[in-house]
């Protein structure tokens, strides 16, 4: 390989990126890795899944405390040291970046610190450097989006701003309950925030099953967070003092706060490549289509991740980043996209994967749903555990699971179950007859088969 010529370059280094490279140095190509920061995986490592859930955690054990005082365990209020604890997410985030470059070394990847743009169809520009190439892959990922209008202001963040842990705001509105939102919030009301969340749509983790959303609503407003929904915000006014966010909707109100988030999704970045110069169309939202087999227009450029569309997940991402090496390298891969978990990493988590109730009904598919309530889950209670659900849609003449939300405790780590027994076209009595520990919460996934199979005797 030569300094300007790549056999298969890469270009961004998130989850997605450096799986492509990593699995494609593996099957013996000479791999480029190309993005713009000093650090390796992207967006996720560096400011977004990890860093969150490290504050996650620390959320959770404050919370814990608090709540273990009904138990006769009390430790008192917490002592937060802000400087340390962004220190702790900084060293996480730090061993997981260095852990990156040390298998990019082993595997013999080069790794190009830059920003690429395409030149011609086997052509890029890297920062004034021209280079040449068999086969790229495209994992540039996304972008928050911000809303128009609003004055620049430091104390207007994103999620990533959110994640630097600048200061705990007194009063802070999150603008979007989707599942960035609902994390800030699930921290920062732990840190001593009052958080007001604004939601358009009606329900916060629009898409979600409603009767699992409704448990997560209730919960969050014990642990002090307002929620609108059903509100838009109309404008935002920013003076010496603090900011002000006029609402419409349902809780038409102006709201004063000393910090908005802006958590409104996410904009693919497909549009910053001159994408086009090398023959590949990007829509309207930034996006860029693939096929099954993560191939563009141009059969020998691949995408994936977030700058391929909904949903932006980083273990879709990885998984394409597998699949475009692995067709790339001669080998029978492809994506399927059906089954893709999603979790909010909330207090409690909510995951889902499949179709939900409201989803087949509007397919006009046959279906049913069956569920198991935590309330009468041993494990939960015993475990200082409140409201939870476990909720399953099936086919009602064979009995095939077509999906599955878990709202509780771990739920993300539960899903799991699920997500392989639908994967292997597993049917009720499948998971009611695998034997489950007890009293685990993952035996609530058996209880809800056994209830709609007439077999339950736990409720």
């Amino acid at each position: 390989m030569t300094d300007h010529h790549a056999d298969f370059i890469v270009l961004g280094a998130g989850p997605g990126g450096y799986a492509a490279a990593f699995r494609a140095a593996d099957l013996g190509r000479k791999v480029v890795l190309v993005d713009p920061r000093t650090s390796l995986g992207g967006v996720c490592l560096n400011e977004g899944c990890i860093p969150s859930k490290a504050l996650l955690h620390a959320a959770s054990l404050i919370r814990e405390a608090r709540e273990i005082a009904d138990w006769g365990i009390a430790f008192g209020d917490p002592k937060i040291d802000l400087g340390a604890l962004r220190a702790k997410k900084n060293g996480i985030v730090g061993q997981l970046t260095g852990g990156l470059r040390q298998l990019a070394r082993k595997r013999k990847v080069q790794i190009v610190q830059g920003t690429a743009r395409f030149t011609a169809a086997n052509g890029l520009n890297i920062d004034g450097r021209d280079w040449t190439f068999d086969q790229a892959v495209i994992a540039v990922g996304s972008s928050p989006i911000r809303l128009t209008g609003w004055p620049e202001d430091d104390r207007i963040w994103d999620s990533a701003a959110a994640l630097e842990l600048r200061q705990i705001p007194a009063r802070l509105a999150i603008v979007g309950g989707g599942v960035i939102g609902l994390e800030m919030a699930t921290i920062y009301s732990a840190l001593g925030s009052k958080v007001t969340i604004i939601e358009l749509s009606g329900q916060i983790a629009p898409g979600a099953d409603a009767e699992a959303v409704g448990v997560l609503h209730a919960a969050l407003e014990r642990q002090g967070v307002e929620i609108r929904t059903g509100t838009g915000v109309d404008g935002l006014t920013a003076t010496s003092v603090g900011l002000m966010l006029s609402c419409s909707g349902e809780a038409a109100a102006k709201i004063d706060v000393d910090v908005v988030i802006q958590s409104v999704g996410r904009r693919a970045n497909g549009a910053q490549l001159d994408a086009d110069k090398a023959g590949i169309e990007v829509n309207a939202r930034g996006e860029i289509a693939v096929d099954a087999r993560c191939r563009t227009a141009q059969r020998h450029i691949f995408a994936i991740g977030d700058v391929t569309g909904a949903p932006m997940l980083a273990h879709r991402a990885t998984h394409q980043g597998k699949v475009a090496a692995e067709v790339a390298s001669g080998h029978a891969a492809a994506m399927e996209t059906t089954l893709i978990p999603s979790v909010a990493y909330t207090s409690p988590e909510l995951a889902w994967v499949g179709i939900n109730a409201a989803q087949a009904k509007e397919s006009g598919s046959a279906y049913k749903t069956t569920s198991f309530p935590w309330s009468a889950s041993g494990r939960n209670l015993a475990s200082g555990g409140a409201d939870g659900l476990t909720k399953l849609v099936y086919c009602p003449n064979d009995h095939r699971v077509l999906g599955a939300t878990i709202i509780g405790a771990g739920a993300g780590e539960l899903l799991a179950e699920m997500v392989l027994a639908m994967e292997m076209g597993a049917t009720l009595q499948d998971v009611a007859l695998s034997i489950h520990a007890h009293p685990t919460l993952s035996e609530t996934t058996a209880f809800a088969a056994e209830r709609a199979l007439g077999t339950l005797t736990d409720l």
